[in-house]
């Protein structure tokens, strides 16, 4: 059913490729519910631009990763910021939506706020301060008027916090579940000899830099103890050079498998992995894969990490659990002696496999959104915060 407003304008702003499929999402269900009556502006990637976003500028140019890189290009990023700030301002939408990248997006939230404030300013996907940071949630409750939490955990972080009001929407990943799990052909073969083990390092060049040569000493190991396994590592094109530079040495070669879809295929057939820290955790225990997890990091951020994290696990998937149920090896304890044992016992029916199995399965109902989809939660309370802000301006 239509919302018999009149046309409506709203901005959003996603710098990443992951923020775009979100983005391209709620307008897809905001288009539904405003048909013609709806104009959306903003920043955005291809994913947007399908959806009729034309974006300020290619959201590449914010793809910096490394401390030295951010300092170098600092002049450019707060260009973008400012510049960003004033198109929203003279667009005066009737909401702004902010997509992660609280580096970027929320800067240029509290600018807008400080010179527009009757225009309602929505983030969508929460900073992580349950983990670190928690002042930011006070904060947030001056420039942010409702936040749209990923995780079923984080609308009771921001009560007791003290910030603005946040309402569960769902995770993507809960829509994708039939490209996550198995058939009964692929069950067959996740269930079969010898098992397939992914091997995930990273999904950034830095990443893959800190944890290949370890994973690949762990291989190593696992293999020089008579353990049978075929070890499986899915990474995308633009990565692909960078793993075949570094396995060139590995004493147990993996294979290979590009994309996307082939990711996703890996996953269905995968016995056990071995993951670098981050959201791949969710994706492997919605997947029902049991894991052995490990972060790496260059010694100033380790430094910086260990006085500001303020959660036991720092992997995910233990923290929507609400259990350490998955081991996790960091910064020194991340060595091939450490995680080829624990490896091993996911290897086989051991206690800690089933353990992992036993927890993965509640998880639909831990993350459960109903009958609606995230996508449409979040068009929901956009909707819901426009109408909520045009009454009080």
């Amino acid at each position: 059913m239509l919302d018999r407003d009149p046309k409506r304008k709203i901005f959003l702003i996603a710098t990443e490729e992951s923020g775009d499929r979100l983005g391209s999402a709620l307008m897809k269900v905001l288009r539904q519910r405003l048909g013609d009556g709806v104009q959306f502006v903003g920043v955005g990637g291809r994913t947007m631009a399908r959806e009729g976003l034309e974006s300020l500028f290619p959201i590449e140019e914010l793809s910096i990763v490394g401390f030295a890189a951010v300092v170098q290009q600092l002049p450019k990023i707060l260009r973008l910021i400012r510049n960003t700030a004033d198109a929203v301002t003279e667009a005066a939408p009737d909401a702004l939506v902010i997509i992660d990248s609280p580096d970027f997006t929320h800067r240029v939230a509290r600018r807008v706020r400080s010179r527009s404030p009757a225009i309602p300013i929505v983030d969508y996907v929460s900073p992580q301060l349950w983990a670190w940071r928690p002042g930011r949630a006070r904060t947030m409750l001056g420039y942010v008027d409702h936040v749209l939490g990923l995780l079923p955990f984080e609308p009771e972080e921001y009560r007791k916090l003290g910030g603005p009001p946040c309402s569960y929407v769902g995770h993507p990943l809960i829509e994708q579940l039939g490209s996550l799990r198995p058939n009964a052909e692929e069950q067959k073969r996740r269930n079969s000899e010898p098992p397939v083990l992914l091997v995930l390092p990273g999904s950034r060049r830095s990443e893959i830099r800190h944890h290949l040569d370890v994973f690949g000493a762990t291989l190593g190991r696992l293999q020089a103890k008579g353990c049978a396994f075929e070890p499986m590592l899915p990474t995308m094109p633009h990565l692909e050079t960078t793993i075949r530079e570094g396995i060139a040495h590995w004493p147990v070669k993996p294979h290979i498998v590009i994309g996307e879809s082939e990711r996703r295929a890996a996953f269905r057939i995968a016995h056990a992995a071995l993951a670098k820290s981050g959201t791949v955790t969710l994706e492997l225990a919605l997947s029902g894969i049991p894991m052995v997890t490990a972060y790496r990091v260059g010694a100033i951020e380790a430094f910086i990490l260990r006085r500001a994290i303020r959660v036991s696990s720092v992997i995910l998937a233990n923290l929507v659990i609400g259990r350490d149920v998955i081991p996790e090896f960091l910064q020194e304890e991340c060595t091939p002696e450490k995680l080829a044992p624990a490896l091993s016992a996911l290897l086989t029916d051991s206690p800690l496999r089933r353990e992992q199995v036993e927890a993965f399965a509640k998880l639909d109902q831990i993350m459960s959104t109903g009958n609606k989809s995230p996508s449409m939660l979040a068009a929901e309370i956009v909707l819901a915060t426009m109408r909520k802000g045009r009454r009080a301006s």
